[in-house]
C-alpha cells in the first residue's frame, strides 16, 4: 500500500475524485440523464476540453519533466482524429449506400457497395477508388490500433532522427515546428486520401448508434473522455514519481550530467516522446467525434504553439498545472470566440473579443511568465505550503 501511486502523489486521488464530481455534475445537469440544464453543444464542448487536458497532460511530460519544447504534439493528435475519422466516414457511408441499394431488384456485391461507398468520400476531391491509407478503415479494431501506432511510429521514427543527432534546444522545437508544417502541407492536397481541405465530416454520426440521439452520445462520449483522462493522469503521475521520472527531471536540468552518469538520455527521450505522441493520438480520437470534423487547419502549427501555452500558463513540470491550463484557456476561448462574450463599446472603438482573444491569451501568457513563473498550479502549491504544519 505504501508504494501505491495515490500515496506516493498526493495530487492522484485529489485529481480522480475533482474529475469524479465534475463527470456526476455534468451527468445530472445533461439533458438526457438529469435536469437538461446544460445544453447538448455545451456537454460537447466539455468533453473535448477533457480531450485538450489529456493532450496537455502528454506535452507536459516531454516538456515540464524532460525539457523538450515540442512545437508539433497537436499533429500527434489530429493524426489520431483522422485515424478514427477514416472508420467513421466509411461505416456511416456503407450503410447508407446499403440502405440505398436494398430496394434494388438484383442484390449488389460487395465490390459494387465497395466502390459506391469509395465514390460517394471521395468524388469531392474528383476521385473515385481508396487511397491506400484507408485499407484499414473498414475495421474498427484496427482503426482504433491505428489510433495509437500511427501518431507513435511518426514520433518514434522523428524522435530517433532528432535525438541520436544530438538536436537540442530551440532547434529541436524549429524542426518539431517543421514537421507539423510539412503533415498540414501534405493533408491539404487532394491526392493524399484524406480530401484535402474538405477533411472528414460528419464524424458526429456514429454508426449503429442513430437511435440513440446526441443528447446521449455526447454524455457517452464525455464520459469515456473523463475515463481516459483519469487513466492518463494515473500513468503519467506513476512515470514521472520513480526513478524514471528522476531521470527525466536530470535531463530537463543537467542532460550533459545525465549522459555523464551512464544513462541512455537518448532512450529516455525517445519513450517519453513516442510515449506522449501516443497519448495525444487517443486524445485525438475521442476529441473530432465529439467536435464533428477534422481537417489540416487543425494541425496547422499554431494550434501546437496554443497547447504550449497551455501548459505553460497552468504550469509546466506540474500534471495538474498541464490540465489547470488547458481547461481555463479552452473555456474562456470558447466564451470568447463563440459570441457569448458582450461587445465593449468605448465610444471611439468597440472591442471585438472575437478578434481579441487572441490578444489576452499572449496577454495572459506573457503575465504569467513575468509575475507567476509557476502557472496557475502555483497558486495551488502556495495554498498546500501554508496549511502544512
Amino acid at each position: 500500500m505504501g508504494n501505491s501511486i495515490f500515496v506516493r502523489n498526493r495530487s492522484v486521488p485529489i485529481f480522480i475524485a475533482v474529475l469524479a464530481l465534475v463527470a456526476l455534475g455534468v451527468t445530472f445537469l445533461s439533458p438526457a440523464y438529469g435536469t437538461g440544464a446544460l445544453s447538448v453543444s455545451f456537454t460537447k464542448v466539455l468533453g473535448m476540453t477533457l480531450c485538450l487536458c489529456l493532450a496537455a497532460l502528454a506535452m507536459d511530460l516531454v516538456w515540464g519533466y524532460c525539457g523538450i519544447l515540442s512545437l508539433g504534439h497537436f499533429a500527434f493528435f489530429g493524426l489520431g482524429g483522422y485515424m478514427i475519422g477514416m472508420w467513421l466516414m466509411t461505416a456511416r457511408t456503407e450503410a447508407v449506400i446499403r440502405a440505398n441499394l436494398a430496394e434494388s431488384p438484383i442484390p449488389p456485391t460487395e465490390a459494387e457497395v465497395s466502390q459506391a461507398t469509395a465514390l460517394q468520400i471521395f468524388s469531392v476531391v474528383g476521385a473515385e477508388d481508396w487511397p491506400w491509407m484507408w485499407a484499414v478503415s473498414d475495421s474498427l479494431f484496427l482503426s482504433l490500433v491505428m489510433v495509437v501506432l500511427v501518431p507513435g511510429l511518426l514520433a518514434l521514427v522523428f524522435g530517433w532522427l532528432a535525438f541520436r543527432s544530438r538536436v537540442t534546444g530551440v532547434y529541436l522545437s524549429i524542426l518539431t515546428q517543421a514537421m507539423t508544417l510539412a503533415l498540414s502541407l501534405y493533408l491539404f492536397q487532394n491526392d493524399t486520401g484524406l480530401r484535402g481541405n474538405n477533411g472528414l465530416s460528419g464524424l458526429q454520426n456514429i454508426p449503429g448508434a442513430e437511435a440513440i440521439g446526441q443528447e446521449r452520445l455526447s454524455v457517452w462520449f464525455f464520459w469515456a473522455s473523463a475515463l481516459a483522462l483519469g487513466l492518463g493522469y494515473i500513468g503519467a503521475a506513476w512515470l514521472v514519481s520513480g526513478k524514471f521520472g528522476n531521470i527525466l527531471r536530470g535531463i530537463r536540468d543537467d542532460e550533459l550530467r545525465v549522459r555523464f552518469l551512464g544513462y541512455p538520455v537518448e532512450v529516455y527521450k525517445l519513450v517519453v516522446f513516442t510515449l506522449s505522441a501516443m497519448i495525444c493520438g487517443v486524445a485525438g480520437a475521442l476529441y473530432y467525434p465529439q467536435a464533428g470534423i477534422i481537417n489540416p487547419d487543425e494541425i496547422a502549427p499554431i494550434a501546437s504553439i496554443y497547447l504550449a501555452v497551455w501548459v505553460a500558463i497552468g504550469g509546466r513540470g506540474r500534471l495538474y498545472g498541464a490540465v489547470i491550463g488547458a481547461a481555463v484557456v479552452s473555456l474562456l476561448s470558447t466564451y470568447f470566440t463563440s459570441g457569448r462574450a458582450p461587445d465593449v463599446d468605448l465610444g471611439f472603438y468597440e472591442i471585438s473579443w472575437i478578434d481579441w482573444w487572441p490578444v489576452l491569451l499572449g496577454l495572459g501568457f506573457v503575465l504569467v511568465t513575468l509575475f507567476a513563473p509557476r502557472g496557475l498550479a502555483g497558486l495551488f502549491d502556495y495554498v498546500v505550503r501554508r496549511q502544512d504544519p
